[in-house]
């Protein structure tokens, strides 16, 4: 992994300021990938403007989930799983899905 951040030894974990955070999965497809952090950057949006409301911090788990940050753990879940979580529906803010 070579995109400048400080990752641990077994690549599950970003490091930041001293801190780990669950790295996203690296097998999601770029394009996919970028969907899934713009959506994300939406929803955080979206918790700023509404003061935290459930449904837009809901929003941000499903965004984390399916980018492998949260929930079970990508290198924990077989292939299949790992595809079908990346490839799950999440909508943006402000459709008639969220």
């Amino acid at each position: 992994m070579t995109d400048g951040r400080e990752y641990t030894e077994d690549g599950h974990h970003i490091v930041i300021d001293g801190r780990k955070w669950r790295a996203t999965d690296p097998d999601i497809p770029e394009g996919r990938g970028a969907e899934l952090r713009s959506i994300l950057m939406a929803w955080r949006r979206d918790v700023r403007r509404t003061g935290g409301a459930a449904e837009s911090r809901a929003g941000v788990q499903a965004a984390k989930v399916a980018l492998g940050e949260r929930g079970t753990p990508w290198w924990e879940q077989s292939d299949d799983e790992r595809r079908a979580r990346w490839e799950t529906d999440v909508p943006r803010p402000g459709t008639d899905d969220a």
